[in-house]
C-alpha cells in the first residue's frame, strides 16, 4: 500500500555563485519514511535540507512539504522540525534546558508572549519524550554532547511536527551513544507517527536503523532500502572512490575509503 507523499521534489535545481549544489534531484519521501541522507562533504545534503525547509529557493524544479511549497505553510510551518548540527551551536551560552526546548514554542505562541500552561506541558512532555526530564534545570553547557543533542531533539518535539529534519545529529557522539540516539529516533517515530529524515555520513550504523538511503552528490542516485542501496555498487557511484564489503549485525555495510 502506498502511503502519502510528506516531501516532493521535482528536478529541482539549486546554486551558489555560479557553483552547483543540487542538480536534477527528484524525490518523494513517504508519510512515517524514516530515511538516512548519506554523500561525501559537499554533496549537497544540508542544501537539501534547506531546501525541504524552505530557507533556500531552487533555481528550479518544484518543492512541495505536505501537498504546498514550504514557503507557503505560513502558521503551520511549525509541523517541520529541525535538529541543525551542533558545531552551528554556541554550547557555552548560559541557558537552561527548559529555556532551550521551550524556544520550540516561540513560532507556535510568537516571540513576545508569554507561554501558556499548555506550552509548559508540551515542553515537559518532550524532554520526557527524550528522557531528559532529570536535566530540566541544568545549564545546557554542563551536558555530554549526547544530552545536548536529545534537548535539541526536545526542542524540535515542541513544535508538535509531523516532519523531523536532522543534520548530523550524531556527530561527536560515541559509538554506544549512537546507538542508543538512532534507537531513540526509531521509538519517536513509532510512537508520534513522525517522518523522519536524518543527515549522516555513517553508513553502516545508519543503515542498521533507517528504512531506506538516499545516496545524494549534486544529484539524487539512489533512495530505496539500505539492503539494495549497500549491494548495488551505488556508494562507489556516489562517493567516486573504491569500497570495501563487511558483515556487520544484521545488514552488512561499506567502508568508504578518504575520496578526492
Amino acid at each position: 500500500m502506498t502511503r502519502a507523499s510528506v516531501v516532493k521534489l521535482e528536478d529541482v535545481w539549486v546554486s551558489f555563485h555560479e557553483t552547483l549544489a543540487l542538480k536534477a534531484v527528484n524525490m518523494d519521501i513517504e508519510d512515517g519514511e524514516f530515511l538516512g541522507l548519506i554523500g561525501p562533504n559537499g554533496s549537497g545534503k544540508t542544501t537539501l535540507i534547506r531546501v525541504i525547509l524552505g530557507l533556500v529557493k531552487p533555481d528550479r524544479g518544484r518543492v512541495e512539504v505536505f501537498g504546498v511549497p514550504p514557503d507557503s505553510l505560513g502558521a503551520k510551518h511549525h509541523i517541520i522540525g529541525y535538529v541543525p548540527q551542533r558545531s552551528h551551536g554556541d554550547w557555552s551560552f548560559p541557558v537552561s534546558v527548559t529555556d532551550v526546548v521551550m524556544m520550540g514554542r516561540y513560532g507556535r505562541i510568537g516571540l513576545f508572549k508569554r507561554p501558556s500552561s499548555l506550552d509548559r506541558e508540551v515542553a515537559v512532555k518532550a524532554l520526557e519524550d527524550v528522557q531528559m526530564q532529570d536535566f530540566a534545570q541544568r545549564q545546557l553547557a554542563e551536558l555530554s554532547g549526547g544530552q545536548q543533542q536529545r534537548v535539541l531533539i526536545a526542542r524540535a518535539l515542541a513544535t508538535e511536527p509531523k516532519l523531523l529534519l536532522l543534520d548530523e545529529p550524531a556527530a561527536g557522539i560515541d559509538a554506544y551513544g549512537e546507538e542508543r540516539f538512532y534507537e531513540l529516533l526509531k521509538r519517536l517515530k513509532e510512537e508520534q507517527g513522525l517522518t523522519i529524515v536524518v543527515v549522516t555520513h555513517d553508513i553502516a550504523v545508519v543503515s542498521a536503523h533507517v528504512e531506506k538511503l538516499a545516496c545524494l552528490n549534486q544529484t539524487l542516485y539512489t533512495h530505496a532500502p539500505p539492503s539494495e542501496v549497500i549491494t548495488a555498487g551505488t556508494l562507489e557511484k556516489v562517493y567516486g572512490c573504491e569500497v570495501e564489503l563487511l558483515a556487520h549485525g544484521r545488514i552488512p555495510h561499506r567502508v568508504v575509503e578518504e575520496h578526492k
